[in-house]
């Protein structure tokens, strides 16, 4: 039984620091299939969370970085 794709992403990305969306997904397939949309709802809810930062580096192509320390969640309304 194979962990779910966020646990492996996020050991994927904290392990090499820093890596692109193309890394991660070329990763992905080599263990199972995974899809471009998986991987980008997948990097979208860790970025939420604030275990990575995503940045785009050129048109098709996304650096991806860990988070040593994930931020506050923002509270909005309380004041």
């Amino acid at each position: 039984m194979k962990p779910p794709l966020r646990y492996q992403v996020i050991e994927f990305v904290k392990e090499k620091k820093a890596t692109t969306d193309d890394e991660i997904l070329e990763f992905l397939n080599e263990s199972g299939a995974c899809s471009i949309n998986e991987l980008n709802k997948c990097l979208m809810d860790l970025e939420i969370l604030g275990s990575i930062s995503v940045r785009w580096v050129a048109k098709e192509k996304r650096r991806v970085e860990f988070v040593d320390t994930p931020q506050e969640p923002v509270k909005y309304g309380e004041g």
